[in-house]
């Protein structure tokens, strides 16, 4: 057997320096990586989950690279503010008053469906006591002793008091705002100026809780009874759980802006240098959707439960995400869900006949795992996912490799569950039943499409028409959209 050539370098883009670097790690063999995670005052929409898309697909990568991967997610319960410009209300606080329903509820209910969201889009992990457990679950109020003891450690030197909180000084640190780029014009920042605050920018470390008002939240501090301030639980976080410094860290594009800088600034005086705490940092773009749903605030918002309540199965989302690069804008639209959805049937469709290939194969015509793995360090698929994440051009060359009716199916079926320890469409177990989800308002079960759909064949097949078009009609009527010669050789789907 010939040499297998060298794997193409993993080339990442850094937000902070906003060029491509060569992954390096920290730690040789290992990746450490930080992911912010959702607050939990609300059901995620489509677009947040976008991130976590983008995260595990980073992490697949590294794992598929053969790094040791330690991956946290934080799961924010206190702290975050309903404007991320440092001012209004605690997002949990002001969620728990509108349903007149306790703090600690409200948090482990958006947790769980969060949860729910990240199982139903393969995000990776076993499901552990209930939760996955593909990173480590990081949960903010579990760590707010060590948030105090951080803040003590750096308040001397960064930090100043007012009467509602202590408050971090942007000047007493390098370039700040760097990653955002505040002090050119590609910065995009939205900080407001607050009364009381040294310069615009400077973030609160500790919320005092106001005169005369109790929260369901708080904690005695050296400044007062309060809170943490957003920004300071993924500093304290990350510290303890991968180490000053680790690899990457990644967020949302809105994050860049405030959320991130601030973090850096509490990175650099904790450490005493200009270390950013993560080497690189990575943010995906924005899911767009032109009707405005994607707001919380618009009342029936697009979340993820809102798909599949219209027969749209998750992993069509998902395919969705990876059709765009992770720093490309993404537009939704239902046309576009509906396109990845057939597109995922298709890929199915071709898993599903290469099976059924295999099991008529010689034995000797299978490849061997040497075999496949040097065709893997060879093929596109490996320079696409090393060259940025481009999992746009990842997708193509998992649909050439399908597609080559000349290699065995064998061969087929082990580089595509390679290629699919990275992409996350569960190629390997999913199947066409699982992909028809039935809209929460038809009103006929699969049983009961299958017999009129039979009824339907047999009348077709005596050349009753009329009988045949009023079954058809009948299933349009419940939702049923019947497809006649298929190329998928899918009978029917379920409207939306």
């Amino acid at each position: 057997m010939t040499d297998t050539p060298a794997s193409p370098p993993l080339r990442l883009f850094n937000s902070l320096t906003r060029r491509l670097e060569t992954f390096e790690p920290v730690h040789p063999g290992e990746a450490r990586v930080y992911s912010c995670g959702p607050t939990v005052y609300n059901y995620p929409h489509i677009g947040n989950m976008r991130a976590y898309v983008f995260a595990d697909t980073l992490g697949r990568t590294l794992s598929f690279k053969g790094y040791k991967l330690t991956h946290v997610i934080n799961i924010t319960d206190v702290g975050h503010l309903t404007d991320d410009a440092d001012a209004g209300e605690d997002k949990l606080e002001k969620a728990a008053a509108e349903k007149a329903q306790s703090i600690w509820d409200i948090a482990r209910h958006y947790t769980e469906a969060y949860w729910a969201d990240v199982k139903a889009l393969n995000i990776r992990g076993p499901m552990k006591a209930g939760k996955p457990e593909a990173a480590h679950w990081s949960i903010a109020t579990d760590y707010v002793p060590q948030m105090i003891e951080f803040a003590k450690a750096i308040a001397d030197k960064h930090c100043y008091e007012l009467d509602s909180g202590l408050y971090f000084d942007t000047s007493t640190v390098a370039d700040y705002g760097r990653l955002a780029r505040h002090a050119t014009d590609e910065g995009e920042s939205r900080i407001d100026p607050v009364d009381g605050k040294r310069h615009p920018a400077d973030f609160a470390i500790w919320r005092k809780a106001p005169p005369g008002e109790t929260r369901q939240m708080e904690w005695d501090s050296p400044w007062g009874k309060g809170a943490p301030g957003w920004h300071l639980e993924c500093s304290v976080m990350s510290e303890a759980l991968l180490g000053f410094p680790f690899d990457i860290h990644t967020g949302g594009i809105d994050h860049r802006e405030i959320h991130h800088p601030n973090e850096i600034a509490q990175n650099q005086a904790r450490s005493c240098s200009t270390d950013s705490g993560a080497r690189i940092w990575m943010h995906n773009n924005f899911l767009v959707e032109r009707s405005g749903k994607m707001s919380k605030s618009a009342g029936e918002f697009l979340r993820l439960q809102l798909l599949i309540d219209k027969g749209y199965h998750p992993l069509a989302y998902r395919l969705m995400c990876l059709q765009a690069h992770y720093r490309s804008e993404l537009e939704f639209s239902w046309e576009g869900l509906g396109a990845a959805l057939t597109r995922l049937k298709r890929l199915v469709a071709l898993v599903e006949k290469a099976r059924i290939l295999r099991m008529a194969e010689p034995s000797e015509q299978g490849a061997t795992p040497e075999e496949v793995f040097s065709y893997i360090q060879m093929g596109e698929f490996e320079s696409a996912v090393c060259d940025d994440l481009n999992t746009p051009k990842a997708l193509t060359a998992l649909e050439t490799i399908l597609s080559l009716k000349k290699v065995p199916a064998t061969a087929r079926l082990m580089l595509v569950e390679q290629m699919d320890t990275v992409l996350g469409l569960n190629l390997r177990e999913i199947t066409r039943t699982d992909l028809r989800i039935r809209p929460k308002a038809t009103t006929l079960s699969e049983e009961e499409i299958e017999a009129i759909l039979t009824r339907r064949k047999e009348a077709r097949a005596a050349k009753d028409f009329a009988t045949s078009d009023k079954l058809r009609d009948e299933l349009i009527a419940a939702g049923v959209e019947v497809m006649d010669g298929d190329p998928l050789g899918w009978d029917w789907r379920l409207e939306a």
